[in-house]
């Protein structure tokens, strides 16, 4: 892969984020996230309850990529294998020839999205683990495995693995992104203005199939891995392991390759501490160690995200108050925004500001920042649409 073919395929790849971005609001980061785990050759899951946009994203995500063979499929307990790597050939069979069709499954597929990934029948499921680990599935007729041209698969779930069975899946996906309902109200309110406003025709950057072909199998192998990355990679598997928190040696090596695509996707030859950050994807089994994964991993890499994080416990614990004030009088309430509430947001405010303005600076991230910053308008408005009875979208932006 030459150097401008490199150069253009990052660069498509990069629009086709910035455009999902905008579309998609508050998925910056997992959009990002997606696209590298593709350019790594790996899969991803998608976590999140209904109605989080994971099934949209994934299809405007996949259908950029030109030449392409796409397969979808939503699975459920009843699944058969075959309906998913190909069905018998009835006309075939009627002739006495047992075969299968396998135009449009998963068999021919470049890109797949698998959703309610954990639902896979036990007839399918080791078919399932075939495809996804050594791209290949094994013919019902018990012929020779047939190699499946997939480069990667986005699943999605609403709910973790509950059995042995789908927990094999879920320790075969490499990348795991939680995604919720949005923070911002801001946000929130352009949504709602998008469901009745005329829609202009979104830009519709695309990625040539082999393009990203030879940047999955060339360019991103090639990105070179610095010794100071390797001893920060040591240096986080050991802050984690005292928090009890372990990764098998095979997710530590594989996530090498995702470093790899975070620097390609940036267009820089060489690995770099922003890229570690992707690791707060990859690091942890339930989303109740995602929180401590992504602290030690920002405590590396980005201490303005970390201040930051320090900033969300706040607001977690001003959103908690407010909870457990809920039935007392209006008057109650307004003492403790006055005493409390009110300097706390107002302080966090100025100072993810602060952080973000710094971040950029020094061309750091700001997805967890803007994370937090999300977080912080959302607590306001809960303080003050239930503690204060105002109308937050009457109210103007503060910090």
């Amino acid at each position: 892969m030459g150097p401008e073919e490199t150069r253009d395929t990052a660069e498509r790849l990069r629009a086709i984020c910035g455009e999902l971005a905008e579309r998609f609001y508050e998925r910056d980061e997992v959009v990002r996230t997606l696209v590298v785990t593709l350019l790594a050759g790996q899969h991803s899951l998608v976590l999140g309850p209904p109605g989080t946009a994971k099934s949209e994203m994934a299809r405007e995500l996949t259908g950029r990529i030109e030449g392409a063979a796409y397969w979808e499929i939503l699975l459920s307990k009843f699944t058969a294998p075959t309906r998913m790597f190909g069905p018998i050939d009835v006309a075939a069979l009627a002739r006495g020839e047992y075969r299968q069709v396998y135009e449009g499954r998963a068999t021919t597929a470049h890109i797949a999205f698998i959703d309610e990934i954990f639902k896979c029948s036990t007839a399918a499921l080791n078919e399932t683990l075939g495809f996804l680990n050594e791209r290949i599935y094994h013919p019902e007729n018990g012929g020779a495995p047939l190699a499946c041209p997939l480069i990667g698969a986005i699943t999605a779930s609403n709910e973790l693995p509950s059995g042995a069975e789908s927990a094999a899946i879920y320790d075969r996906l490499l990348v795991r992104v939680e995604v919720g309902y949005l923070a911002d109200p801001a946000n929130f309110a352009a949504l709602v203005r998008s469901a009745v406003g005329r829609r202009t025709a979104p830009a519709r950057t695309t990625v040539a199939l082999e393009a990203l072909r030879r940047a999955v199998t060339d360019a991103v192998p090639a990105v070179d891995v610095p010794d100071t990355i390797v001893d920060a990679v040591c240096t986080l598997r050991a802050a984690l392991r005292r928090k009890e928190l372990i990764a098998s040696d095979r997710r530590w090596r594989q996530a090498v390759g995702l470093l790899q695509a975070s620097a390609f996707l940036d267009g820089r030859p060489a690995v770099a501490e922003t890229d570690l950050s992707v690791l707060t994807h990859v690091l942890w089994d339930s989303p109740a160690e995602r929180p401590t994964v992504e602290r030690e991993v920002l405590q590396l890499v980005n201490p303005d995200a970390g201040e930051a994080l320090d900033l969300a416990d706040t607001l977690d614990e001003l959103e908690a108050q407010l909870d457990a004030m809920a039935g007392q009088s209006r008057e109650a309430l307004s003492d403790w925004v006055i005493k409390n509430a009110h300097n706390k947001l107002a302080r966090a405010g100025i100072r993810l500001e602060k952080l973000r303005e710094e971040a950029v600076v020094a061309g750091r991230s700001t997805a967890a920042i803007d994370r937090v910053t999300g977080r912080q308008r959302a607590v306001r408005a809960r303080v003050l649409t239930e503690a204060l009875g105002l109308d937050a979208g009457m109210v103007p932006a503060q910090p």
